[in-house]
């Protein structure tokens, strides 16, 4: 029997889809094109997890160069049609399916892409109704918008959710948002500074296997009961 007291909210690339690896690659691509005496890679990891155009804004500006609207768009483009072919990450399939939570979607990617990938993988019938995109809400990621918007649509309080996240952007807006969050760098994208990174940004817990999802929501459910009492 599924719980619809509580609310599992997965971000999209990077926990649901493995495409944040092939998005920086595709990202980093691009501006080398425009822009080949600039070294890109060093000031767009860093910035992974916003919305491209905010990194695309980040980098020209911190590199002291400038991109016009048909540039970001062709980039969003390159990118999106890149990542849309990633595959999902490992396990995340048979981990959804063992969690009996009502599940939603929140990301910080645009609607269209979104549904597409989830689609493609066959991840969509665990967010049915239930997915939330940066272009629903008036402020992305690491504004607590979109989850609060999945909060107030299903009608279950931020302290009854629990988010999984994989960039400090997300964790801080869900964190934002009163939620509680697990931090995933079980992506092809993830390193050991990610570790202390989401920790800092308010992650309860650290993990980089599938697998071990279900029981940490287990775990998070328990300590949620208790705290009710």
């Amino acid at each position: 029997m599924t719980d619809t007291q509580h609310l599992l909210i997965c971000d999209c690339d990077g926990v649901l889809i493995d495409s944040e690896a092939v998005a920086a690659r595709m990202l980093v691509h691009e501006l080398e094109t425009r822009w080949p005496d600039a070294d890109v890679e060093p000031v767009v990891l860093p910035l992974l997890g916003l919305r491209i155009e905010r990194v695309l804004d980040g980098v020209a500006t911190a590199l002291d160069r400038t991109l016009d609207e048909h540039d970001i768009d062709a980039i969003r483009a390159a990118v999106e049609g890149a990542a849309v072919q990633a595959p999902a990450v490992d396990g995340i399939a048979a981990a959804l399916a063992q969690i009996p939570l009502t599940k939603a979607c929140a990301s910080n990617s645009h609607s269209p892409y979104v549904r597409a990938v989830l689609a493609r993988t066959g991840l969509a019938a665990h967010f049915e109704g239930r997915v939330f995109c940066a272009d629903m809400v008036a402020q992305p990621k690491p504004a607590p918008d979109v989850y609060l918007a999945a909060s107030q649509e299903l009608g279950i309080a931020p302290q009854r959710c629990l988010v999984v996240e994989d960039s400090v952007t997300g964790v801080t807006a869900a964190r934002a948002a009163g939620m509680s969050v697990l931090g995933f760098i079980g992506g092809g994208h993830a390193n050991d500074a990610q570790i202390e990174a989401l920790h800092a940004a308010g992650a309860q817990h650290v993990f980089d296997d599938m697998q071990r999802l279900p029981a940490l929501v287990a775990q998070w459910m328990l300590h949620a009961a208790v705290g009710s009492h």
